[in-house]
């Protein structure tokens, strides 16, 4: 069998030398660069600034690195004097002048002229709630009914005829009267025009009355303060409020000749406009508006409200059931 010799070398070996990086030119230079620094001709300032070498941009880096280098400044910020980069001059817009007489629109808060601001400062005046049927609660029906007797009143007037060929309707009598049919008002009324036609045939006017007549604005104000928070009721109301020159509260307003449920139980149509006289023949039994000498306002007054006695209670739950029928 053949030996085997193997040559084992235990030392340490040597680690190959590293090839020396640059050429001879570099070499020299840096040479010359030492001799010059022991000679102290460079200068502190020509020395080449320790620079730690800038972080590479990956996972790790906060900032992207800004491409610009040392020379970008940063967007505002001071310059060597302290001041901040200065700004253009802007325009200033000038406020805007109302246009077409609209009205600025008001900070939230702040009351406007026709009534205050609302809750969530709008600028708006607020809108009034409405009840389930639609109605302001400021007209809303106090609950139960009837009305207190001393909140019913009847009124009836009576006119003459002025202006050219007295086709002008002005007040000349009016008449108040209460829930019982006592009068609370009784007054011949002299109009501002003079007089064309006294129609003494369904007015029961005359001459004489106007002697002692009271001038219509004084009549006009004792009877709105007798009108004033009442219900009113009327026959053809509306003719009486014209003369007055005065327009009553819708809610507080009962017309004889607009209640379905009277001409229901007087045997007419509904929807018709049955006369005063015929209704109070039919339901009240009485004969009124006889004679040749005219109508008495009085009369007239107190057989509105017996007709509206007769369908009070009926005629008053309707209305707060369907207050749109006022």
């Amino acid at each position: 069998m053949a030996d085997l010799i193997l040559n084992v070398n235990f030392a340490p070996s040597e680690r190959p030398r590293k090839k020396e990086t640059g050429n001879q030119k570099h070499k020299s230079f840096l040479q010359r660069r030492r001799a010059l620094e022991r000679r102290g001709v460079l200068k502190q300032k020509q020395l080449p600034v320790a620079q730690s070498p800038p972080p590479p941009y990956g996972r790790g880096s906060l900032k992207k690195p800004d491409p610009r280098g040392r020379r970008g400044k940063r967007k505002g910020a001071a310059d060597a004097s302290g001041r901040g980069p200065e700004k253009p001059n802007s325009i200033q817009a000038k406020p805007c002048p109302k246009a077409n007489g609209l009205a600025s629109i008001t900070q939230p808060g702040v009351a406007t002229q026709n009534g205050s601001a609302d809750s969530k400062g709008t600028g708006f005046p607020s809108k009034p709630k409405t009840t389930a049927r639609g109605t302001a609660k400021g007209n809303q029906r106090t609950p139960g009914f009837p009305a207190q007797p001393g909140k019913l009143v009847a009124i009836d007037c009576e006119m003459v005829g002025t202006g050219p060929g007295g086709r002008t309707s002005d007040l000349a009598r009016c008449s108040i009267v209460g829930y019982q049919g006592n009068v609370m008002y009784d007054q011949y009324i002299r109009p501002a025009a003079p007089i064309v036609d006294y129609r003494t045939r369904w007015s029961g006017i005359r001459r004489q009355h106007m002697v002692n007549a009271v001038p219509f604005s004084k009549a006009q104000r004792e009877i709105l303060r007798i009108l004033s928070g009442k219900i009113v009721v009327g026959h053809a109301i509306y003719n009486d409020f014209k003369a007055l020159r005065y327009f009553h509260p819708k809610a507080l307003t009962r017309d004889t000749s607009k209640i379905p449920l009277l001409n229901r139980k007087g045997g007419f149509p509904e929807n018709s406009a049955i006369s005063l006289k015929r209704l109070a023949k039919e339901l009240l039994h009485k004969d009124i508006q006889v004679g040749k000498s005219g109508h008495s306002s009085v009369e007239d007054a107190r057989a509105t409200m017996e007709l509206y006695k007769v369908v009070e209670a009926e005629w008053e739950q309707h209305l707060m059931l369907n207050p749109e029928q006022e």
